[in-house]
């Protein structure tokens, strides 16, 4: 079985690998496939909702099994209206580069001092005409970081620009000097997993 992965970010579909290892379908990417990408504007009020909108889209251009992420960032004691939300790399309407993205980042923790933060994510899954599920829950969750306005001297991790920014709150090392079993703890990878183990795969199997 092959499941479409609605993104065209390397990294993400690097760590999708990861967690979906051994669940018995491959996964394929935006640039894996052939025809025009549907532009998909993420207006939705919370991430369930754009990633509703992207996995649908992308199901009605290519017809075969996929999947849609979003994500969103979320600091204790910021005003609304410095408040990522959903609009983790999007500002004044702009998307940002990484390079621009770590850059605001780390203007926020200037204006405010260290941050607390916390990724949340949602993720829906279309299988067919009749088929689809969703999740938005506390599995979707990472643990609780600090947002420092200095950045690891050797991060370098193209399409994840904060993880140099990212300090363990307990041990106060960057997540970048962790193991992959911490480092998976911001990336939740397990609930990903979990998700597909209850929904992909028994159709992997059973079709």
């Amino acid at each position: 079985m092959k499941l479409l992965y609605g993104t065209g970010n390397p990294a993400k579909l690097a760590d999708a690998k990861r967690w979906t290892e051994g669940l018995g379908f491959e996964l394929l990417s935006l640039r894996d496939m052939e025809g025009e990408i549907p532009r998909v504007v993420e207006d939705g009020g919370t991430m369930l909702e754009n990633a509703r909108k992207k996995a649908h889209a992308y199901y009605r251009a290519f017809g075969i099994p996929v999947f849609s992420c979003d994500t969103g960032l979320y600091f204790e004691n910021v005003s609304e209206e410095d408040q990522p939300g959903v609009h983790v790399r999007t500002v004044n309407g702009k998307c940002l580069t990484d390079r621009e993205m770590r850059e605001h980042y780390i203007s926020l923790v200037r204006k405010y001092g260290r941050l607390t933060a916390q990724y949340r994510s949602a993720i829906c899954l279309v299988l067919d005409e009749s088929r689809s599920f969703e999740l938005m829950d506390e599995s979707l969750e990472s643990e609780k970081f600090f947002l420092t306005d200095r950045p690891h001297p050797h991060a370098i991790n193209r399409g994840y620009p904060l993880d140099g920014l990212s300090v363990h709150i307990a041990s106060g090392r960057y997540y970048y000097d962790l193991g992959e079993e911490r480092v998976q703890s911001l990336a939740v990878g397990d609930g990903f997993r979990r998700f597909f183990e209850a929904t992909v795969q028994p159709a992997a199997v059973f079709g």
